[in-house]
């Protein structure tokens, strides 16, 4: 085995064909540089998605043991992710060492090709769980004429959309926690009185945040018992009520919550990293969409893109469209303080990692 053979560098380091040094054209000497930052998005994407499949391989089994390596290997995996969009965050600044002069040397040959058609930062977003329906110009984004994908790449999204993502997986999975089921609950002695809830431990809970909340806070309690028990709500407007409905079920919120007060038990503690690692994930992908956007205004300011799209006036309304788990980010709403929370019965203890 040698290096280069391994690495099969001669096709890596062949893979780069300014399109200006061809016959005919100025040369423009950042255009290596474009194309290289650009290969090297891809190659990252690559290991994303790669990343992504084993978590999704480990959620799609029906019983996941919570003590085995699966879900610890799933954490560090996805830890990996963060690693990597953080680098590819970082590599912007190498791209913005292009002045907008360099870039117009090039950048009519470019046309009509764009980012946008980036086949897998599309499978990246598809497979954490961004819907085309929740997508920013929905209608803009499936097409195959000019500036758009090709039938092929467009299949392979398409299908990929069709399949259960990383985000559905996740939700069955929080579903499938059993610490609410009666057997725990026996001795349990609740000092609240029963509520829209149906659950001793929620009903208390409920009593607690609904107690801790500011007068101009009041209206929550509303947003609490629809958000976790779906409880109707009145004199709410469209967008007030888009705004709470969650692409997770209650029952995985409810169970997303717990964990997260109650972390430090030995069980929650992989489980509790995970979520806050798709939170991460979320912030990342929007951090990246908001240095694009930054650097597209800074090359071309509000010219349209080679692509045909929008340029920044596409880019803008992705950012602020496209965060997948705001859900469970947005738990932070509903914490309560730690000192507060209700005591848990001993035989859920036990099943928390304790050994009374």
């Amino acid at each position: 085995m040698y290096y280069g053979s391994y690495l099969q560098l001669e096709k890596v380091l062949e893979a780069q064909h300014p399109v200006s040094f061809e016959k005919g054209n100025q040369p423009a000497h950042d255009e290596m540089l474009f194309i290289v930052i650009h290969q090297a998005y891809e190659l990252w994407f690559k290991q994303i998605l790669f990343e992504l499949d084993y978590a999704m391989k480990i959620f799609a089994q029906e019983n996941i043991n919570d003590n085995s390596e699966d879900l610890n290997l799933v954490r560090h995996r996805l830890r990996r992710v963060i690693s990597i969009m953080q680098l590819l965050n970082q590599q912007v600044h190498i791209l913005d060492t292009m002045t907008p002069l360099d870039f117009l040397e090039f950048r009519n040959l470019l046309t009509p090709s764009s980012g946008f058609q980036s086949k897998q930062f599309r499978l990246i977003e598809a497979r954490l769980g961004l819907e085309i329906d929740k997508r920013h110009q929905k209608e803009y984004y499936k097409r195959t004429n000019e500036g758009g994908f090709t039938k092929e790449d467009y299949s392979h999204i398409t299908e990929t959309e069709e399949q259960k993502n990383l985000l559905q997986l996740v939700n069955g999975w929080l579903e499938r926690m059993p610490f609410f089921t009666g057997d725990y609950w026996k001795q349990y002695q609740p000092a609240a009185p029963p509520s829209v809830t149906h659950h001793p431990f929620w009903d208390d809970y409920r009593h607690i945040y609904q107690t801790g909340l500011t007068e101009r806070e009041q209206k929550k309690i509303h947003d609490f018992d629809y958000v976790f028990f779906e409880k109707p709500l009145t004199g709410y407007t469209p967008e007030q009520l888009e705004s709470l409905r969650s692409n997770f079920s209650p029952a995985a919120l409810r169970a997303a919550l717990f964990i997260m007060l109650y972390r430090d038990f030995p069980v929650f503690q992989t489980s509790y990293q995970i979520l806050d690692s798709l939170i991460e994930i979320d912030h990342l992908m929007s951090n990246w969409r908001h240095k694009h956007l930054v650097m597209v205004r800074r090359m071309i300011g509000m010219r349209v893109g080679t692509g045909n799209t929008s340029g920044a006036g596409y880019l803008e309304g992705a950012l602020g469209k496209h965060y997948v788990y705001r859900d469970i980010s947005g738990l932070s709403t509903y914490l309560i303080e730690r000192r507060k929370l209700p005591k848990l019965p001993e035989e859920l203890i036990r099943n928390l990692g304790f050994n009374m």
